[in-house]
């Protein structure tokens, strides 16, 4: 048995604008369990990659310990990778992103790496408004070590061992929406559609775009009382809209009955259509936001789609106001200007 993926692909295959066909988008096989719904979001973000056209080699993924760590040697294979400690992921991130600004940085974790040991990691990552995409593959448990409750697994939630969970659990989006993430939503795995154009939006957002995405563990947490598990999520899901995402360079020609389309350019002139619910609320409102979490868990629903949308922050390099130029291309003459330079910054600090 091998895992490594055949070079083979239908020679009728369609390249994007920069030539790539999917093929280029793709890494090596799954060695997840069959079904596992991590496969499904390596999928969505091929497609997504693919459909934006973008350059593989200008992409850097990183991640951390667990399952859904694994996963990004499943797609990207000619992208930039680092698999880094448990729990460290955001760390890592913000140290590649301050010398070389100019690659898309995605990262990918799970619910024990973002929610336990990663937590203080990922609180400090959202409030610095780093510009990346944050992934988490959340199945509520611990499939590297037989299926233990994580800190996300809803109280009185039950996996495979059938034990119900006496802890409340973390919401992932409303943490994140808290420290002051500019882009949150959450999805599916088995909801590609959906899926697909929330990454597209996230790899779009200057700042700090956090897409929690529930994927069932089908090992350990796939039973009818589990809330992460595939019969109860499809069950209980109350989507936000429908949201299409559109290129710049694309026309907009969308129809939608007077009164319940928006939309939402983004920095670099792309755009996104919202088709609102009739309960629909301000998605720049992050109070707002929080209050539509709270209200659909009141009634045992998940809300899901793009949840909350601000583009008027400063990503961290505007914030502490670096250069333009990579930190990684600069000259030593203006990585090390001289003694001169150093005197005259001592002096204005005395």
């Amino acid at each position: 048995m091998t895992y490594i993926r055949s070079n083979f692909r239908h020679p009728a295959l369609t390249p994007n604008d920069k030539g790539y066909t999917i093929k280029h988008y793709e890494g090596a096989l799954s060695t997840l369990c069959a079904g596992c719904g991590h496969d499904s979001i390596s999928a969505a973000i091929v497609k997504s990659c693919y459909e934006l056209a973008l350059e593989p080699h200008q992409i850097a993924k990183i991640s951390g310990i667990g399952c859904s760590s694994k996963t990004p040697t499943y797609f990207l294979g000619k992208a930039h990778g680092f698999n880094s400690v448990h729990g460290r992921m955001p760390s890592v991130s913000v140290g590649a992103n301050m010398a070389n600004r100019d690659l898309l940085y995605i990262g990918i974790s799970g619910d024990g790496d973002t929610a336990s040991i990663g937590m203080g990691q990922f609180a400090h990552v959202v409030r610095r408004n780093l510009n990346m995409v944050y992934i988490v593959m959340n199945n509520g448990c611990y499939g590297l070590t037989k299926g233990q409750d994580s800190a996300t697994a809803d109280l009185g939630s039950a996996g495979k061992k059938g034990v119900p969970s006496v802890f409340d659990s973390i919401d992932l989006c409303e943490l994140a929406l808290q420290l002051g993430a500019g882009m949150v939503a959450r999805s599916f795995s088995g909801d590609k559609k959906q899926l697909v154009p929330l990454i597209k939006t996230a790899i779009k957002h200057q700042g700090f775009s956090f897409i929690d995405v529930i994927s069932p563990c089908v090992t350990f947490n796939n039973t009818p009382s589990s809330t992460k598990g595939y019969e109860w999520v499809r069950d209980h899901l109350e989507a936000t809209g429908t949201i299409d995402y559109i290129p710049q360079k694309q026309e907009l020609s969308i129809d939608y009955p007077a009164g319940t389309s928006r939309e939402v350019v983004l920095h670099d002139g792309s755009s996104l259509h919202l088709n609102k619910n009739s309960d629909d609320y301000d998605l720049s409102c992050r109070k707002s936001a929080i209050d539509k979490i709270e209200t659909v868990k009141m009634d045992q629903q998940i809300l899901t789609g793009l949840i909350y949308l601000n583009q008027s922050q400063p990503d961290t390099h505007g914030k502490i106001q670096t250069v333009d130029t990579p930190l990684n291309a600069l000259s030593q003459d203006l990585l090390c200007p001289g003694s001169g330079v150093l005197e005259v910054l001592n002096e204005s600090l005395r």
